[in-house]
C-alpha cells in the first residue's frame, strides 16, 4: 500500500476510534450525573406508561423527621400523615403498608431511599432503592422467614401469593399490599422490586436496564429535575387521561372553548409533575419539535390562568403561575400552590389545562 494511503486510512481509523471514544465518554457522563428519578425510570419495564415516584429521603428531610428501622408504628404514621397532607406521598404504593414493612421486612418509607410505582396495561411493579447500610443478604433471610419461597438464583422471584400476605398482615396487626405477594432483589443496583404478578415481576426483572429509550420520559424527568414526589406519564398515556372526554358533556363544551380561545395544543410525548423541596410544583410537557413547544408554552399559560372545568372553580385559586418557558421540544411552568393546595393529587389527572386529545 503507498505510504501517503496507508497515512489516510491509518487516518480515518484514528478519527473513528475518538469519534466512538468520544459517544462512549458522552454516555457514561450522562449516566453518571442521572438523578435518582431518571435512574428509576430506566429500571422499570418498557411497557410502563404511569410512574408515580416517591423521593423518601429527600421528604423526610423536608419534614425533618427524625426516623430508622427502629422507629415506632405511631412515629411512622404520623410521618405519612404529614407527607400526606404535604401533597408530597400521595403517590405512594408503600404508604398503606408502611407498618408492617417496617415491622417485619427492616425497611419501609422510614429508611428506604425512593420509591417508584411502575405501572401498564400489562401489571404494575414497584422498585424502591434500599439503603446502603441495609445489607440484602440479611434481607433475604428475612423474608425467607416470613415464608417467602427463596429463588435459586440471587435475582431470581421470590414466591409469596395472596395466602403469604394474608398471613403476614394478620401476624403483624396491619395491612400488606398485595403489591408484595412477589418480590426480587438486585444486588448491583441495591433494588427491591415488588409486584402482585409473579411471571410479570420475572418479565421485570431480566428485562431490566439503565437506559431509558423514551425519549419524551427522558426530556420530562430531566426538566422537573429532583422532586420530592411526581407524576410522570408516557405520552400515549397522557392522552387517555388527562383528555377531558372523562369530564360530563357541560364542561367538555367549556373546555373546547377554552381551549379555542387560548390558541393550539398539541399532543405531548412526555409529561411529568413533581414537588420541588422549595414546595413549588414543576410541570413539563415534552412535543414533538420546537415549534410546537413554543406555541404550547402560550396556550398552556392561558389556560392556567382561567377556569378549571371539569375540577371546579378556577386554577388562580390552586395555584399562582410562574415562568412558563420553552426550552426546545420542552415546555416548563411552575406553580406556586395557594394555601397548601395539594396542586399534584388535584392536576395529575383529567385537567383542561394539560388536555392533549
Amino acid at each position: 500500500m503507498p505510504r501517503l494511503r496507508w497515512r489516510l486510512v491509518a487516518g480515518i481509523v484514528v478519527v473513528a476510534l475518538v469519534a466512538a471514544g468520544s459517544v462512549a465518554g458522552l454516555r457514561w457522563w450522562e449516566r453518571s450525573h442521572r438523578t435518582d428519578l431518571e435512574k428509576a425510570l430506566a429500571y422499570a419495564p418498557s411497557g410502563t406508561a404511569r410512574f408515580s415516584w416517591t423521593d423518601w429521603a429527600g421528604v423526610r428531610r423536608e419534614l425533618d423527621a427524625d426516623l430508622d428501622g427502629r422507629s415506632s408504628a405511631d412515629e411512622l404514621d404520623a410521618f405519612l400523615s404529614d407527607g400526606f397532607d404535604a401533597d408530597l406521598t400521595s403517590g405512594s404504593a408503600m404508604g398503606e403498608s408502611a407498618t408492617v414493612l417496617q415491622q417485619a421486612f427492616g425497611f419501609s418509607p422510614a429508611t428506604v431511599d425512593w420509591e417508584l410505582l411502575a405501572q401498564g396495561d400489562e401489571g404494575s411493579v414497584l422498585l424502591a432503592g434500599l439503603p446502603d447500610d441495609l445489607d440484602l443478604d440479611d434481607l433475604a433471610d428475612d423474608l425467607e422467614a416470613l415464608g417467602y419461597e427463596r429463588p435459586d438464583d440471587e435475582d431470581g422471584v421470590w414466591n409469596g401469593g395472596e395466602e403469604l400476605v394474608a398471613r403476614i398482615s394478620l401476624a403483624n396487626g396491619s395491612s400488606l399490599s398485595p403489591q408484595f405477594q412477589y418480590l426480587a432483589l438486585d444486588g448491583d443496583r441495591h433494588l427491591l422490586l415488588a409486584s402482585d404478578s409473579g411471571p410479570y415481576l420475572r418479565d421485570a426483572v431480566a428485562g431490566i436496564d439503565d437506559e431509558l429509550d423514551d425519549q419524551g420520559l427522558r426530556d420530562v424527568a430531566s426538566a422537573v429535575s429532583e422532586p420530592l414526589s411526581a407524576a410522570v406519564y408516557t405520552g400515549d398515556f397522557a392522552c387517555r387521561s388527562l383528555a377531558m372526554a372523562q369530564a360530563d358533556a357541560d364542561d367538555q363544551s367549556t373546555a373546547d372553548q377554552l381551549v379555542a380561545q387560548a390558541g393550539r395544543v398539541d399532543p405531548m410525548t412526555g409529561f411529568a409533575m413533581g414537588v420541588e423541596p422549595d414546595r413549588t410544583v414543576t410541570v413539563a410537557m415534552a412535543f414533538e419539535n420546537d415549534d410546537q413547544a413554543r406555541r404550547n408554552a402560550d396556550s398552556r399559560a392561558t389556560l392556567a390562568s382561567g377556569p378549571a372545568p371539569g375540577q371546579g372553580g378556577d386554577f388562580p385559586e390552586r395555584f399562582t403561575l410562574g415562568p412558563v418557558t420553552a426550552d426546545g421540544s420542552v415546555v416548563r411552568m411552575q406553580l406556586d400552590p395557594v394555601d397548601g393546595s395539594p396542586v399534584l393529587s388535584d392536576l395529575s389527572t383529567g385537567p383542561v389545562l394539560f388536555a392533549t386529545c
